[in-house]
């Protein structure tokens, strides 16, 4: 993961609060990304696990031997009529 560069700036008066403040933002920005990327990739997991289960993989594979199937016959059926 990326780290945040959490140095004290070298500002002098006012502006030390706000550019504080920035770094402090750019934190909690970047934990919020942190977190985000955290729970997509358990998303990514778990439909990989939910598509490996054995009935959903049966009726994948059921899906695709009926969608080449089709296809087949289909082109079957052109190259007859083109004859």
């Amino acid at each position: 993961m990326a780290s945040i560069d959490l140095r004290p700036e070298r500002v002098s008066g006012q502006m030390s609060g706000q550019v504080s403040g920035d770094v402090l933002d750019r934190a909690h920005a970047q934990g919020r990304l942190d977190h985000s990327i955290a729970t997509t990739l358990l998303v990514i997991a778990a439909a990989r696990v939910e598509r490996q289960a054995p009935p959903v993989h049966a009726a994948r594979q059921r899906l695709a031997e009926v969608y080449g199937a089709t296809r087949l016959r289909r082109r079957l059926e052109r190259e007859s009529a083109t004859g």
